[in-house]
């Protein structure tokens, strides 16, 4: 079960990486990300219809969220149930804080999903969003008089990283990383990566909202 959840833990963290990159063509100009934007409806053609690859990979990742919550759900009830009686004084937990905030930060992860897909896919939450245009519709949505947005927005990145430096050093545990060393090179690389994926995903948001994007 442990290894079933770091594996779809790690296919999610790879896909966080290629959107944040995807992402970042936002400063490159409103015609080189819209286009990238059209490139992904492409994928695949002509062997796959005009979306198909899209939508592929939008049943993939549902299907490897809902594994990665199924399989923390069942580990969590068996770990209760391994220790029926609470304890009478608590003692101090050891790990850090990340560790001890996975699920709120689980919570709060999974409800921005549900935004942000309704908010820049589906586009029925932002009123100023316009079918076609992907570049507009990231600018229009962190607009300063929108500040609550990016407010979320940087709430649940900020969750993403603190689960993402937990989840990717208890995932490299799990697959087999037991040495000392080992542990800290772990530790040191989940946390410059999930660094790297809040910076890079909270620098578009407060570049529209400073300017730099428009």
């Amino acid at each position: 079960m442990k290894i079933f959840m770091a594996v779809t833990g790690i296919l999610l963290v790879l896909f966080l990486y290629l959107h944040m990159i995807g992402n970042l063509k936002i400063f490159f100009g409103a015609t080189t990300f819209d286009h990238y934007a059209h490139w992904l409806r492409t994928i695949g053609t002509p062997l796959l219809p005009n979306e198909w690859y899209l939508w592929i990979q939008r049943a993939g990742l549902t299907i490897a969220v809902v594994g990665h919550i199924w399989a923390a759900t069942v580990l969590a009830r068996r770990a209760r149930k391994a220790r029926p009686v609470k304890y009478a004084h608590r003692p101090k937990v050891q790990g850090s804080y990340a560790a001890r905030t996975m699920r709120w930060g689980g919570v709060i992860i999974l409800l921005f999903v549900i935004y942000h897909i309704l908010d820049l896919t589906t586009l029925t939450v932002n009123p100023n969003a316009e079918a076609g245009k992907p570049y507009a519709n990231v600018v229009a949505d962190f607009a300063p008089g929108r500040w609550y947005v990016t407010l979320f927005y940087t709430l649940a990145i900020v969750a993403v990283g603190f689960h993402l430096r937990h989840g990717l050093f208890s995932a490299v545990r799990t697959l087999g990383q037991q040495t000392p060393r080992g542990e800290v090179i772990a530790r040191t690389t989940a946390l410059v990566l999930s660094l790297i994926l809040v910076v890079g995903y909270l620098s578009v948001p407060f570049a529209v909202l400073t300017g730099l994007v428009d």
